[in-house]
């Protein structure tokens, strides 16, 4: 018994599995110490057949069960587990236990049937090169042999069979024989055959016996009808009367030659005749006279050798004999074989012996074929079983730098960095919604392959760097797990801290973007109500009556109040005064400031803004769990996957330059701009213009602080006495601050040593 040792990774203690017979004591502890308990098949990067085999209840989900009868199925039929170990996809036959005997029969017959020069072993390419090569050589299992798969002289009769009946498709996907089939054909051949021989008994026409029952079948209506109508008129003369057209009816159809057709159609085919004769001679020209007429000719007096009569015996045992053929005729064409009636006599009952001896010798092999299924399990439990335990009953792959686990879908390079850990998302808003619980910063990102017209979309945490440049629309690049490139493009953001420094700054960042936002909205407004403004100065100036003449010796009329261009003047200047106001309440408050008052004010401030919003980052970021990112991919996981300082740093990455590159300093662009003004006639203001103004707003500025910056230099003594003298009075007439400038002359201080 192997002895089970927990490691920790990244705050979480799994248990060490580096072989498969550890494997087998791993899946026996409690399944709560396993780190997952279920997984989806979607997203698990690898062969999507060993998924499904693992997949014993067909849900499309991965549980601790199926784990372990899958570890306890391949334990059992190995001896040798190296193979196991290394993940080998190629079979030794002799790691085979005695339990796998019928493993070993099925391996030994597909490395036969593949004629391999090794038949030590057997991989996974070659197993499934089999089942082709199998169905090539008509070894199904199924029992159902196509005629290719048969000797020359029984392809005939084999295709003879399957056209009969409905198809067979054997596991090639060929229309084929079995057994059954083979039966079917005795029974129905019999029977046919059978019916055949009666064939002489019923044609007593000869060979045209068909054709004339046909003739008889197809006239058998309007005769039928007429010697009913001469047994009514035998039984009641006066109903004869009843079969004719009224005087009435007939003047009614002169002259249309659509009602006059139709009531012909009506009256019988002749005069009924009490004694049930028809003469052929008294035939009304109806709708059926031309039928009726070849029907005398060319069948009635042929076969009665009566021409001028035809009575309601003959016709009964005319029509009798007539039904018989048909009928015949309907049950050999009805028999499934009736299509190679004519060459039934000729098919031999050793041929079909020999066909169903190849089915069943076909039939024998299913055992073994089978098995070879059973073969495809082994070799693929082999294979992925355990890297597949070290992704469920523990997850080391996470943490381990230069290892990918099977539930990532690839690297995104977006943005300058690289993102190595990618999951599988198939319901955005679901994982969305549970990844906002959390702590972790997550990109939902949609891959976009070149080749493919299905794209999908990961979800990618991004643990350095800043989040604040990360936006939606953004794009970039994905490379999956094999290496193939599609498009990314950013579709949602769970905006979370990245870094401690970057939740220390969001507060200030969030206090800008508010200010920016509202100086924003505010100018828009100032905006749209001096355009209304303007609107409406204009619409009273344009829209006022001229004034009336007065006397020039009258005083000028005084502007309307608040109209035309006057009112707009006003209103500037006097949002001009409350900006000018504003300004010189907030200097004369900065005066009252030295500067050591302001730096310590902004430092506190700094230090009140940024402390908290830095704890509860500190605290948002040791709280970070990978578990989120993938229970939203729909994974049962038994404890969190803590995300590490360490563990971020590998799975965002800024790449270095490469060893041995060399930076060059210069811009290049600034060269090429001076070469470019050089050459392009400049519109904005000349060197000049713009040193005037810089000029001017230094003045300005300086204006504003000469007298807080005056009494700081006399304070401390930067002026001499009789510039400070010459100074303060003109700037401030009241008392010198004390300290500033003793009343008795004192010898100034020296200059301060360079």
């Amino acid at each position: 018994m192997a002895q089970l040792v927990y490691r920790r990774y990244g705050g979480s203690l799994q248990v060490d599995i580096p072989d498969f017979n550890t494997l087998t004591e791993a899946v026996r502890i409690p399944a709560t110490q396993w780190m997952a308990l279920a997984c989806p098949m979607e997203g698990i990067a690898c062969d999507p057949r060993f998924l499904a085999l693992m997949d014993a209840d067909g849900n499309r989900r991965i549980r601790v069960e199926e784990l372990r009868a899958a570890v306890d199925w391949t334990a059992a039929r190995l001896k040798d587990r190296k193979g196991a170990d290394e993940g080998s996809d190629v079979l030794e036959l002799s790691a085979l236990s005695d339990t796998a005997n019928n493993l070993k029969g099925a391996a030994e017959l597909v490395l036969r049937t593949l004629n391999a020069p090794d038949t030590t072993r057997l991989s996974l390419e070659q197993l499934r090169t089999s089942d082709k090569a199998l169905r090539d050589a008509g070894k199904n299992g199924d029992g159902i042999i196509a005629p290719v798969s048969l000797p020359e002289r029984l392809r005939p009769l084999a295709q003879s069979i399957i056209a009969a009946f409905p198809p067979l498709t054997n596991r090639a996907g060929l229309a084929g024989v079995d057994v059954g089939l083979v039966k079917r054909f005795r029974e129905e051949r019999a029977a046919l055959l059978t019916h055949l021989g009666g064939r002489d008994a019923v044609f007593s026409w000869g060979t045209a016996s068909l054709e004339q029952a046909k003739r008889v079948h197809d006239v058998a209506p309007l005769l039928d009808g007429y010697f009913v109508q001469c047994r009514l008129v035998a039984a009641q003369p006066e109903a004869a009367a009843s079969l004719r057209l009224r005087a009435d009816r007939v003047e009614g159809a002169l002259g249309d030659l659509g009602a006059m057709g139709k009531a012909a159609n009506e009256l019988p085919i002749a005069p009924p005749d009490p004694s049930g004769v028809l003469v052929w001679a008294r035939l009304y020209r109806g709708a059926g006279y031309e039928k009726l007429e070849a029907f005398h000719q060319e069948v009635a007096t042929p076969l009665l050798g009566d021409g001028v009569k035809l009575t309601d015996t003959a016709w009964r045992e005319l029509s009798a004999k007539a039904e018989a053929i048909l009928g015949w005729q309907a049950k050999r064409d009805a028999s499934a074989l009736h299509a190679v009636a004519d060459t039934l006599g000729t098919v031999s009952d050793e041929d079909l012996d020999a066909i169903e001896a190849v089915s069943r010798e076909d039939l024998s092999l299913k055992p073994t074929l089978d098995v070879i299924a059973e073969l495809e399990r082994l070799v693929l439990y082999q294979r992925w079983l355990l890297l597949f335990s070290n992704n469920f009953i523990s997850m080391p792959n996470l943490y381990l730098p230069k290892r990918r686990a099977l539930m990532e879908k690839g690297t995104l390079i977006l943005g300058g960095r690289k993102y190595t850990l990618s999951v599988l998302v198939t319901d955005r808003p679901a994982h969305a919604a549970l990844t906002g619980q959390g702590t972790t910063c997550i990109l939902y990102v949609k891959v976009m392959p070149r080749d493919a017209t299905d794209a999908y979309e990961v979800a990618v945490p991004v643990t350095a760097g800043r989040s604040t440049e990360l936006v939606v629309g953004k794009r970039g690049v994905f490379y999956d797990v094999d290496g193939k490139e599609s498009d990314a493009i950013v579709t949602q953001i769970v905006r979370q801290p990245v870094s401690l420094w970057e939740s220390m700054t969001m507060p200030f960042m969030r206090i800008g973007a508010f200010i920016t936002s509202k100086v924003e909205g505010l100018a828009a407004s100032g905006e749209k109500d001096f355009d209304a403004s303007l609107e409406s100065g204009y619409k009273q100036t344009v829209t006022a009556p001229p004034p009336p003449a007065a006397p020039a010796a009258a005083a000028p009329a005084a502007a309307p109040a608040g109209g035309g261009i006057a009112g707009v003047l006003a209103a500037g200047g006097i949002a001009f005064a409350a900006l000018g106001s504003s300004l010189a309440f907030i200097l004369t408050q900065v005066k009252s400031l030295t500067l050591v008052d302001v730096i310590t004010a902004a430092t506190i401030l700094a230090i009140v803004v940024m402390a908290p919003a830095g704890l509860l980052g500190w605290m948002k970021l040791r709280r970070r769990n990978l578990a989120l990112l993938l229970e939203g991919s729909g994974w049962a996981l038994n404890d969190r996957l803590m995300l590490t300082r360490g563990v971020a740093t590998l799975i965002t990455r800024k790449p270095k330059l490469p060893k041995g590159a060399r930076v060059d300093r210069a811009d290049l662009v600034r060269g090429a701009l001076r070469h470019t003004q050089d050459d392009d006639e400049s519109d904005g203001m000349s060197l000049g213009a713009r040193l005037g103004l810089t000029l001017l707003i230094l003045f300005v500025l300086g204006w504003q602080v000469r007298v807080p910056v005056t009494e700081w230099l006399c304070t401390y003594h930067w002026l001499s006495e009789d510039a400070c003298r010459v100074l303060l009075p003109k700037l401030v007439p009241t008392e010198l601050p004390a300290g500033a400038i003793p009343v008795v002359p004192v010898t100034p201080a020296p200059a301060p040593a360079k």
